[in-house]
């Protein structure tokens, strides 16, 4: 006879509400309300999405319709985990050049071969 698969035990989550503000969570025997001014991916959702949760980890919670990844310390502590991405963003949007009739050519004149026209 073999053993059955070694699996880790973890804390079951469950939604237990979803109101106009937020979200109930049930988690280690105890309700968190996740507002959505804290938590904004889930305004929008539906209570499908909302209510498909999962705990990969002790720490770790999960919403894959979602693609939503939390770590269990932000519920209590939302304000650590800032929205704010560290990553620069680029003032301008790159531009893309188009020859356009009329125009001149954006290849440099030394590069062209003789008899060419901008």
């Amino acid at each position: 006879m073999k053993s059955g698969e070694r699996r880790t035990n973890t804390s079951k989550v469950e939604v237990t509400n979803v109101s106009t503000n937020g979200i109930w969570l049930l988690i280690d025997r105890r309700e968190v309300f996740l507002k959505y001014t804290d938590f904004p991916w889930f305004r929008e959702a539906t209570i499908r999405q909302i209510s498909k949760v999962e705990r990969p980890s002790a720490h770790h919670l999960r919403w894959p319709e979602l693609d939503v990844d939390l770590a269990v310390d932000s519920l209590d502590n939302p304000k650590a985990y800032p929205l704010v991405s560290a990553a620069k963003r680029n003032k301008r949007p790159n531009k893309v050049a188009t020859k356009k009739r009329g125009t001149r050519s954006l290849t440099p004149r030394a590069s062209r071969s003789k008899g060419s026209r901008a």
